[in-house]
């Protein structure tokens, strides 16, 4: 049996415990409900070929969203060339290199790097990336410091985007804005990219477009978001809009002049969700494996 002091000493402990406990999940749940972020989403049609126009027109529009508190700003697919390959008859390798911008370099990419130090925001920029075998359908992730965090390839490549390379992985970035993936246009088409993106950890996923965008498309946004309980921003030159991980369609803009979407997203909300909590585990390893076979 413990004497007086002892028990005295035990319960303290627990008493203490419990107090560090409840702390710690007050803490927690402070840091949910201030994880609110502002994105500014572009929505305006490129020139296709016209570089410098198009620079003109994002930058613009980046002051624009910064004056409205954006804290990261997103344009659609290749916006600084207009996303050339769509272009059957003007197109010609010649050209097409003409256009993309390497990683280093003086060039449209370095200068979107000194506009997000400059307007200390981040800056999701759609471009043709050259690189040693030929260009990547690129999507360059830039920081509010104007530092190259990682560019995202598009990997799944219909048949008027083969004359890009394709590429091989899905990363996600860990920034102070929260966790952030991209896919970028028909990369939303197949399920398992979005959910290969949630499952490494991925809070909200980046969707710059150019190609469709019909009223079936949002559907599918909203069901991509619903099955991964995360948001989802789809930035188009006709239309950019949000759907949140019930599902719900939250903000859109759809016009026909140059314009920015600002919308404040809430990162905590995801976390009073039960799809994703709860689904099977051993799915996972199942589609890995058919994806294999495939």
């Amino acid at each position: 049996m413990p004497d007086h002091h002892s028990l005295i000493e035990l319960i303290v402990f627990f008493i203490h415990n419990y107090v560090m406990k409840v702390q710690n999940l007050f803490m927690n749940e402070t840091s949910y409900q201030n994880r609110n972020i502002r994105v500014g989403l572009l929505k305006s049609i490129p020139v296709k070929w016209d570089i410098k126009a198009n620079w003109k027109t994002f930058e613009i529009l980046a002051l624009h969203a910064k004056n409205r508190g954006a804290q990261i700003i997103c344009t659609p697919e290749c916006f600084l060339d207009g996303y050339v390959v769509s272009d059957k008859k003007g197109w010609s390798k010649k050209r097409f290199l003409s256009i993309s911008q390497s990683l280093n370099g003086d060039n449209y990419l370095r200068k979107a790097m000194n506009l997000a130090s400059e307007l200390q925001v981040f800056i999701i920029f759609g471009f043709t990336e050259r690189a040693e075998k030929g260009c990547y359908n690129s999507a360059a992730l830039i920081n509010d410091c104007g530092e190259l965090l990682g560019c995202y390839h598009k990997t799944h490549l219909l048949d008027h985007d083969k004359k890009y390379l394709t590429g091989n992985d899905l990363p996600v970035w860990e920034t102070p804005l929260g966790k952030i993936g991209i896919m970028i246009c028909a990369d939303r088409r197949w399920p398992e990219t979005a959910r290969t993106l949630k499952i490494k950890g991925a809070e909200i996923i980046m969707n710059p477009s150019y190609g469709m965008w019909h009223l079936d498309n949002e559907w599918w946004m909203r069901t991509r978001s619903y099955e991964n309980e995360i948001y989802i921003c789809f930035v188009h030159p006709n239309v950019s809009f949000i759907t949140n991980p019930e599902g719900g369609l939250v903000a859109k803009l759809q016009n026909n002049i140059p314009d920015v979407l600002i919308h404040d997203i809430d990162l905590s909300f995801k976390k009073n969700k039960i799809v994703y909590r709860n689904k099977q585990s051993f799915l996972s390893s199942y589609y890995s494996a058919i994806n294999i076979y495939l």
